[in-house]
């Protein structure tokens, strides 16, 4: 077996396209691949996204009333998307912290299945499914199902938050970083709620650099999303057409 990981393929701009973009948080799209989203922007690609959960948590001691921390992270979502060039964004607000049940995860894989079908991207972007973080986890969960209830015929990667990912893909982002910067900026509750919190946030974009040309200072990492497996490979085939697992852990 060969434990060396590949060489990512690097991209002077993403692919062409519409792009449908699945954030846990508000500020996730920002961290995850704000950067890519303002080229998409800047070379013309509609691009829409959907912040799934409602943000609470991002108050652990409740100082502040719910509901209206909650339309202050969406405001600071919208002014952060700005400066990136993205105004379509759709709140599904979900709470946080919640492992679902098989019947709650297919309810929101649904939910993914209509909004893809609605927006008809070429490109979906979500949490790759190695995020330690559950709601982050759930979503790249909930994302690849729905993707297979839709059948889905484009692109789907995944994007890294809290836990790095082993890249397949990786964009250099250099050109746009003063704005993601400044994006982030907008997420006050989150700067003073997350000592360093800017620099945390914004640090594996250098990092990615590594992988680029010797000028590139920035870069974002991607890799497939992927297929459901497991038990939520079990809900897919219960809810499509498509056939049954082979027995013996066929393909």
């Amino acid at each position: 077996m060969n434990e060396r990981a590949p060489l990512p393929e690097t991209l002077s701009r993403p692919p062409r396209g519409r792009v449908l973009f699945f954030a846990p948080h508000a500020d996730d799209d920002v961290i995850g691949c704000g950067g890519t989203l303002a080229m998409h922007v800047a070379q013309g690609d509609p691009v829409r996204v959907v912040i799934a959960f409602d943000g609470r948590r991002g108050d652990p001691e409740e100082r502040h009333d719910p509901r209206a921390y909650v339309a202050r992270r969406r405001a600071e979502a919208l002014r952060a998307g700005g400066l990136l060039g993205l105004s379509d964004y759709v709140f599904w607000g979900y709470p946080e912290g919640h492992e679902p049940s098989p019947a709650e995860l297919l309810d929101a894989a649904r939910r993914v299945a209509a909004a893809v079908r609605e927006f008809a991207p070429e490109t979906v972007y979500a949490p790759w499914v190695g995020e330690n973080h559950v709601d982050h986890h759930v979503l790249a969960r909930g994302v690849r199902l729905g993707l297979a209830l839709a059948r889905h015929a484009g692109e789907a990667w995944g994007y890294e938050v809290w836990t790095p990912l082993v890249p397949t893909r990786i964009v250099d982002v250099s050109e746009v970083h003063a704005r993601k910067r400044a994006a982030l900026c907008e997420h006050v509750s989150q700067l003073e709620e997350i000592e360093g919190f800017l620099e945390k946030a914004l640090a594996i974009s250098a990092q990615r650099a590594m992988y680029l040309a010797p000028e590139a200072r920035h870069g974002e990492a991607f890799r497939p999303l992927g297929a459901p497996t497991g038990e939520d490979a079990e809900l897919s085939y219960g809810v499509s057409h498509f056939p049954p697992p082979a027995a013996g852990g066929g393909k």
